[in-house]
């Protein structure tokens, strides 16, 4: 390798560290706490417990997971469909369902206007 290569090699290692922190640093925001010791266990015993799992179950999560299905769908359709049929259909519609259903329970009365006085 002559020393050109290598200075290129080595720029494009070094922006590849980057980009990989900067990734770390916006899916991950508390790996900056446990960047110096990495414990096999758990800090916490909640569930789940795996931070990726963790993340994808998160409202910002759910929204990454939406917007991967979605541009899935837009971009290859037959396999969007493929995997589709993959997904256990009655346990997703009762998931779904339920979700509904608690959502509907959860949001609260709008009060009655009683009529004007006469």
């Amino acid at each position: 390798m002559t020393t050109n290569e290598e200075a290129a090699l080595n720029a494009i290692l070094v922006r590849l560290t980057e980009s990989r922190e900067e990734l770390r640093r916006i899916l991950d925001p508390s790996h900056q706490e446990t960047e110096g010791s990495y414990d096999a266990s758990p800090r916490d015993a909640e569930f789940p417990r795996s931070r990726t799992m963790r993340m994808l179950m998160s409202g910002r999560g759910l929204g990454v997971l939406g917007a991967v299905a979605a541009g899935l769908f837009v971009a290859r359709p037959t396999l969007m469909l493929r995997l589709l049929r993959m997904l256990p259909a009655g346990a997703t519609a009762r998931i779904l369902l339920l979700r509904a259903f608690a959502a509907l329970r959860a949001k609260p009365e709008r009060p009655r206007r009683d009529p004007p006085p006469p």
